[in-house]
């Protein structure tokens, strides 16, 4: 498939534009956009708008160790640097590749919440949700790491059938809808709703065991004895 170029700023300013007042403004300057997709499609999706070489240095927050490191992988197979720090990564290996982002030897570093506490990077302008968190108050520390001290900053979400809720809640806590963005090759035409199990997949409800009638099961008939007289 071939990439169409993408452009952050663009997409931002026809959001502020749209807004009539300026305290409306204001408020959407944190509220950047979400990208409805597919769940098997947000890898292309990353690398889709990763082709923007503006986006030099961006942090993609992931919910699993595992998923940090698949997202790692594929940008490097698409030939863009990227490097995963998680819980499972050494101290050694962490402060490496925090420092190859900082220098912007990386360009991309993918982390989870829990590794990025501590992450300090004053001019840092991109942060991609690859995931939203189910703790709603997540939204907010992660998009704060970006536009620091009166610096512009951009920050966009995935969401997928399993973030729908997250999504919702997101929005419950900050009182805004935060606006879609549709213009991308994977736009989905309808989004369905899914539950997550504990290892980040679509939750599969068991089959309910069958009731006796359903299987026309038929009790045993009682034998009688007589006593001999």
């Amino acid at each position: 498939m071939a990439f169409c170029y993408f452009d952050f700023h663009r997409i931002r300013t026809v959001l502020l534009s749209s807004l009539s007042n300026s305290v409306e403004r204001l408020a959407l300057a944190w509220l950047f956009p979400v990208y409805f997709v597919e769940k098997d499609d947000k890898l292309d999706l990353l690398t889709h708008i990763l082709q923007d070489e503006k986006l030099d240095q961006v942090l993609v927050f992931a919910r699993t160790k595992h998923g940090s490191d698949k997202i790692a992988r594929k940008l490097h197979k698409d030939n863009i640097s990227a490097e995963a720090i998680h819980g499972n990564k050494s101290q050694n290996a962490r402060q490496t590749a925090l420092s190859n982002f900082k220098n912007k030897k990386t360009r991309v570093l993918v982390a989870t919440d829990i590794a990025a506490r501590g992450i300090d990077i004053d001019d840092l302008k991109y942060v991609i949700n690859f995931e939203l968190s189910d703790v709603s108050e997540t939204y907010v520390h992660r998009i704060g790491r970006t536009g620091r001290a009166g610096a512009e900053g951009t920050s966009i979400s995935f969401v997928d059938g399993l973030d729908l809720v997250n999504l919702r809640n997101t929005e419950k806590l900050i009182g805004k809808k935060i606006p879609v963005v549709k213009d991308h090759p994977f736009h989905p035409e309808k989004l369905v709703e899914q539950k997550r199990d504990s290892n980040n997949k679509p939750f599969v409800p068991k089959p309910k065991p069958q009731k006796k009638e359903d299987i026309n099961f038929k009790k045993p008939k009682k034998k009688v004895f007589y006593r001999k007289k």
